[in-house]
């Protein structure tokens, strides 16, 4: 459905269906910052004493689960063989952080959230976990069953029930930092890596080296090192993330749906078929060793794993795109209001895009450029997720849109500050003027005459921005946004009460 009040054929209606919407509020005047003021930075969250108190039973929380685990593998391990185990534990680890920090680049999640969710896999599920397990493991022996048990039935249960309780903090107190499936995969991978980094030290300085020196010495020690190393790291080293992967994709689709039932279902299948797959794996070597056909173990690596694997990777790596083309569907609203122009929103939809324009930044206003630079593309990307929120309905509660209404503001406020640093600054570019809907340029020959937009804009040079015409403030939002009652935005975009075709 398209409004009768909109300009059919403009520019943003060719570089995406905007579908009904509250119009964005209009933009202030750019205003140019003096020589060496500071890049702005993007508006803090005030700090309440609630927020302390969860803080600090969190910390506490991890701390008493590092201790624990500390004291547990010291204890069960000696000094060396903890000391060798945390050595070849912690080498893949910043490979695997790093494939889910780049997973992240066009939202990078605040460090803060990435170093909880490791600590918490690291030490708080770890703990719970080996608890756990221990008692299941005694309980099987006193009943008469085989220890093996434990791995197929307690582990898979726990393990993936505890590594994606970090995450599942992280959506229900700080649900705007939940952005998708992309989020819940790198927030549910890191809490796996740092599972599997403790998990690992047990393995290869007990099951390794520790055993290895008490029977041949510690040449014989080092050696099972290695192999454990080459057989757990090397080749499976992937397990615990794609397990809890699944449960990632059902927390990124929770918080990006407006339907309490698929709220609740999405983290429960999610979990389930991490719980599954990971108990089928944990299953494979006790069918090899009962059956005596070590192939057991080749076939569901090859059949089963591996292909889910590559799966899961394919659809991390279309996310990631999908990503960085969501600002292209969404932030034309903003391109029709005046707040933004077309060749920006096109640099925004790609990586190398991206590198261009702070490249750009760099040759017209240096380091400050940059640095400006790389806060609007943030701050852009922020604002495209919390459009595509609006339109899916996230926010139904007065209080929700109110918040969800004051961020608009913040971001589209520290955008046009961010834009003060380089826009109007590139020599090699006419003088102009967006109005919403068509440039006015002003030529050497003093001459100034209204240009419609390329087809292609793709080249990243801001231009200064004309203020659309205001409309009355009223409604759920502070200053700007059209009431329930009706109005008209600028370039003719009509307010949620006005009539639509």
């Amino acid at each position: 459905m398209r409004p009768d009040q909109w300009v059919v054929g403009d520019y943003a209606d060719r570089m995406a269906d905007t579908p009904p919407g509250a119009a964005p509020p209009p933009p202030h005047a750019p205003f140019a910052p003096h020589a060496g003021a500071p890049t702005p930075g993007m508006p803090r969250r005030r700090i309440g004493w609630r927020r302390v108190l969860v803080l600090a039973g969190v910390v506490l929380l991890i701390a008493a689960g590092a201790l624990f685990m500390v004291f547990t593998l010291g204890e069960s391990l000696g000094a060396e063989a903890l000391l060798v185990g945390l050595v070849a534990a912690i080498l893949p680890v910043p490979v695997l952080v790093a494939c889910f920090l780049w997973l992240d680049r066009y939202e990078p999640e605040p460090l803060k959230y990435l170093i909880f969710c490791f600590a918490w896999g690291a030490f708080v599920s770890t703990a719970i976990s080996l608890l756990v397990n221990t008692t299941g493991a005694r309980l099987f022996d006193d009943w008469g069953l085989p220890a093996a048990l434990t791995a197929v039935l307690v582990a898979p249960f726990i393990e993936e029930l505890t590594k994606a309780a970090g995450p599942l903090l992280v959506l229900i107190f700080r649900r705007r930092e939940f952005s998708g499936i992309t989020d819940g995969l790198v927030y549910c991978g890191l809490s796996a890596v740092g599972f599997a980094m403790v998990e690992n030290i047990l393995y290869l300085g007990g099951y390794g080296y520790r055993t290895g020196v008490e029977q041949y010495g510690p040449a014989t020690g080092a050696q099972q090192v290695i192999a454990i190393f080459i057989v757990r790291i090397l080749l499976f080293g992937f397990a615990h993330p794609l397990f809890t992967s699944m449960t990632g994709v059902g927390l990124g689709v929770a918080a990006r749906t407006a339907d309490r039932r698929v709220r609740v279902l999405a983290p429960l299948a999610g979990l389930l078929l991490a719980m599954i797959l990971h108990g089928t794996w944990n299953l494979l070597p006790s069918l090899a060793q009962a059956t005596g056909q070590t192939v057991i173990v080749l076939y569901g690596y090859i059949g089963v794993m591996v292909p889910i694997f590559f799966a899961m990777v394919g659809l991390a790596i279309w996310l990631r795109a999908w990503e960085g083309r969501l600002t292209e569907r969404t932030l034309p609203d903003y391109v029709r209001a005046g707040w933004l122009t077309p060749p920006e929103v096109a640099a925004l939809g790609s990586l190398g895009r991206r590198h261009a324009a702070r490249t750009w930044a760099r040759r017209v206003a240096g380091d400050g450029g940059v640095r400006a630079m790389r806060g609007y593309q943030f701050a852009a990307t922020r604002l495209a997720l919390l459009r595509d929120g609006m339109r899916r309905g996230l926010d139904r509660k007065p209080a929700e849109q109110e918040r969800t209404a004051r961020e608009e503001r913040e971001l589209l406020d520290a955008i046009t500050a961010y834009r003060s640093f380089f826009v109007g600054r590139d020599p090699q570019a006419p003088v102009g003027v967006w109005d919403g809907q068509r440039y006015h340029l002003r030529f050497p020959d003093g001459s100034q005459r209204p240009v419609e937009a390329p087809d292609d804009p793709v080249v990243p040079i801001p231009v200064v921005l004309a203020p659309p015409p205001a409309f009355p403030p009223s409604g759920y939002g502070p200053g700007g946004w059209p009431g329930p009652g009706g109005g008209q935005g600028p370039g003719g975009w009509p307010g949620p009460g006005a009539p639509w075709r």
